[in-house]
């Protein structure tokens, strides 16, 4: 069975920025805001919350479809995915568009400001939700708007259990629309800042969010991650070291492949968890968001070693 992933593919354009955004821009002036960031080191890499997950969760032995669009100029892309052997069959290419562009600055604390142009994703919508494909989970990552809005509710009428992650795209919806996606959904995965904006926006307490699905995500950086599950209890899950911390991009992503993949074999929300942590940690020691290389054996051993314990279906 397949790890349908709904999500964007784009470019993405890795700047570093030497100094600390904080010492630059100052909080009683962002109304006139007019600064420019000398970024020495630039990097293009293939990127796109889900090509991303895709690439981790591939890595680890899971198969990932990936429903998503690309651009004329995306052709490099399909290659890449045809070198790595993951199926492209429900990629779309749309002639008459670019491929989406992600602009990136990282500073030196790991901070980062991103521009985003959507191009080929604003049209996603038009790639419907493959139901004869051996699909049993699937992930709504950021995605075009509509795309984000019809793939959920596909998915969800066609009984498959997936994961809800807003990511960037928590501004294109209301409150109502972020209710309707978690009522549909089985899991919520969010960083800690999205977090406090889907609290916000919805109205809804985590623990309330919680109590609507099996469980909610909060990743947390290098502290981990926290787990609310869908009976009241909350779970803290410590980070797993980094061998060294290079470039934060992606490591999101690399995060919810070792949570689909622990999900897709039955095991419990915490084990997933602790996998993409670890995860999460490979990713970071490594520039670019797809140039991480483990196994699923090497990510065991170092998850044994980082918690302890064997993950077992539940």
């Amino acid at each position: 069975m397949s790890t349908l992933i709904c999500g964007s593919l784009a470019f993405d354009t890795i700047t570093t920025f030497d100094g600390r955004f904080a010492e630059h821009i100052l909080p009683d002036k962002v109304h006139i805001l007019n600064i420019s960031f000398l970024v020495p080191t630039m990097r293009r890499e293939f990127g796109g919350c889900a090509g991303n997950i895709a690439y981790s969760l591939a890595l680890l032995g899971g198969k990932p479809l990936i429903l998503g669009a690309l651009g004329a100029d995306g052709q490099s892309y399909l290659d890449r995915l045809d070198a790595l052997h993951i199926p492209r069959t429900y990629v779309g290419q749309l002639a008459d568009s670019f491929t989406a562009q992600a602009h990136i600055i990282t500073d030196r604390d790991n901070n980062q400001i991103t521009s985003f142009h959507p191009g080929a994703m604003g049209r996603a919508h038009e790639l419907p939700v493959p139901l004869d494909a051996g699909v049993d989970l699937a992930i709504v990552a950021p995605d075009g708007r509509a795309a984000m809005i019809d793939h959920a509710a596909q998915i969800a009428a066609a009984g498959i259990p997936f994961v809800f992650d807003p990511g960037q795209g928590m501004p294109l919806f209301d409150g109502a629309e972020l209710r309707d996606f978690i009522v549909k959904a089985s899991w919520v995965a969010v960083n800690d800042y999205e977090a406090e904006l889907l609290v916000e926006r919805t109205g809804w307490s985590l623990e309330h969010i919680a109590s609507q699905v099996r469980g909610v995500v909060v990743t947390r950086g290098e502290h981990g991650c926290r787990i609310w599950k869908g009976g009241g209890s909350v779970i803290d899950i410590p980070g797993v070291p980094a061998h060294q911390v290079l470039d934060p991009t992606g490591c999101g992503d690399a995060f919810r492949a070792g949570l689909l993949f622990g999900l897709s074999k039955g095991w419990s929300l915490t084990d997933s968890a602790r996998l993409g942590n670890v995860l999460g940690a490979e990713k970071i020691a490594v520039h670019g968001p797809q140039n991480h290389q483990i196994t699923l054996a090497s990510a065991l051993e170092r998850l044994q070693t980082a918690y302890g314990s064997t993950p077992q279906p539940v």
